[in-house]
Formats: C-alpha cells, structure tokens, sequence
C-alpha cells in the first residue's frame, strides 16, 4: 500500500481495496447460490436408495394374476396397473436414482410430487383389481408385488418430501 508523505493510503490503493472486497463478495454470494440449489439427503438419502431398490425388487414379485411388474410393464395391456408399473420405474427408480447422484433441490420436488402421483396411481391400480369388469365377476385382486410397490411408493413420497421441504432459507 503506499501512501501519502502525510501518512495516509492512496486514493487509489482504497478503490483497489474496495474493489477486491466487492468481488469477493460477489464470488461468496456466488457459492451460497450454488450451495442453495443442492441438498444434502443425509442419513434420508440412504433410506431412499434402499427404497429405490426395494421398488425394483418388487418388480419382480407377481402384480396381475401370474404376471410381475416388469411384465405388467412391458408387455401388459394398457390400463391402470400398466400406468402404476410405468410410474412407480420412472418416479420411483430412475427420477430417485438422478436426483439422489445430482443433488438437485428441484429434482428433489419433482420426485416428491413424481412419488406422490405414482401413489394414487398405485391405490387405483389395486382398486382395479379388486373390481368387478363387464363379466360382474370380481377381479383376482392385486398380487403382493403390487401391493408392496404401493407402500414403497408411500414411503418414498414422504422421504422425498420431507428431503426437498428441509432446504434451508437462503437470502438473495
């Protein structure tokens, strides 16, 4: 820093100075930004992955009469169980897994919501198969792998909103 023969700083040397404090306070404001987006799923975001694969796991547990959910999926014929099965893999699966590996606070909300719908659809699904069809008769009721990927997707739902509602408040 120089400074004046009387003693003080520079003119200069203080706008070099103010000018330094004012980036780094940009480049803090900048990682907080950063920070904000992103969770931290903790002890919960184990909980999810084991959820994630339980869900898998129970595709291939039976859903409709003999067939798994896999099958349900793929090669079902297009109906509630077959939304259920789509949605419990998309939301459930896949949208878990990504948002468990990026970290996103946005994708954390997406997946709550995802996991919610893929509930209803799942209670839906079950009550399809427990009614009666145009034969009066009724339905051979939902098989245990159906019935698990419900409670799984309740589960799941619950963790992924409480995980996207604890982001902490952030100024800016």
């Amino acid at each position: 820093m120089v400074r004046e023969p009387d003693g003080q700083p520079d003119d200069h040397d203080q706008f070099d100075e103010e000018r330094e404090v004012a980036e780094l306070r940009e480049e803090i404001d900048e990682v907080e930004r950063a920070v904000a987006r992103r969770i931290e799923p903790g002890r919960r975001g184990f909980t999810i992955a084991v959820l994630v694969f339980a869900v898998i796991v129970v595709q291939l547990l039976p859903w409709v009469g003999g067939d798994a959910g896999w099958q349900v999926l793929l090669h079902g014929e297009v109906g509630i169980p077959k939304l259920f099965a789509a949605t419990a893999a998309g939301f459930g699966v896949v949208l878990s897994a990504l948002t468990l590996v990026t970290r996103r606070w946005w994708l954390a909300w997406v997946s709550a919501v995802g996991c919610s719908i893929a509930s209803v659809d799942g209670l839906l699904a079950i009550w399809s198969q427990q009614s009666s069809g145009a034969s009066g008769h009724a339905g051979a009721g939902p098989g245990i792998g159906m019935t698990l990927a419900l409670v799984l997707m309740i589960l799941l739902a619950a963790n992924w909103l409480r995980t996207a509602w604890s982001r902490p408040d952030t100024v800016g």
